[in-house]
């Protein structure tokens, strides 16, 4: 008998002042038998950067086709592509054929950094890619915020990202290794 995902429930409210962007987000996440709690919270925080109403959870971690967090527009094109972790170059690479944006969030300390530095050529052909860097006591910091009933609010403003939830309060360090240089399409 196959192990079940593990359904959390998270209420999000989103203050991104860069973005004027400002919403509450009733959020289910299914976490898969395999994926930790820093995995699912970074898809978390992915999803708070980039939300929009359009913005949805994908299978990418048991399906190659699909995104860890996607946007499409009405007509099905997908218009941002989000993957986290340290996905292959080869399924990165096939994404940024597929979608007008995508973006990594990778995380991880050293692993991160060898792996960006192992793809970095093959990442600069791709002009629609951006991969960010979260800091590895970030990422653990915010695993410790992951309940299966969550209300958490994520603050965005001057290149600063906040994550908390009643308890505790997370400043989320990052770098962007590599911005996407195409003009994307809207």
């Amino acid at each position: 008998m196959a192990i079940k995902a593990t359904v959390f429930k998270a209420n999000l409210q989103i203050a991104d002042m860069e973005r004027n962007y400002y919403q509450e987000h009733a959020l289910t996440l299914a976490r898969h038998p395999s994926e930790t709690d820093e995995r699912m919270m970074v898809r978390l925080l992915a999803f708070a950067l980039n939300a929009h109403e359009f913005l949805e959870f994908g299978q990418g971690m048991t399906a190659d086709d699909e995104a860890d967090i996607w946007k499409k527009d009405l007509t099905g094109a997908i218009e941002l592509w989000i993957d986290v972790g340290i996905p292959d170059e080869k399924l990165i690479r096939k994404a940024c054929g597929r979608a007008n944006q995508v973006i990594v969030y990778c995380y991880g300390g050293r692993v991160a950094e060898m792996w960006f530095e192992q793809n970095h050529s093959q990442f600069e052909r791709l002009q629609n890619l951006t991969v960010i860097n979260l800091a590895q006591e970030s990422t653990r910091a915010i695993a410790a915020l992951a309940q299966r009933n969550m209300q958490l609010q994520c603050t965005i403003q001057d290149g600063q990202v906040w994550l908390n939830d009643e308890h505790a309060s997370v400043i989320v360090e990052f770098v962007v290794q590599k911005a996407a240089s195409a003009r994307i399409r809207s």
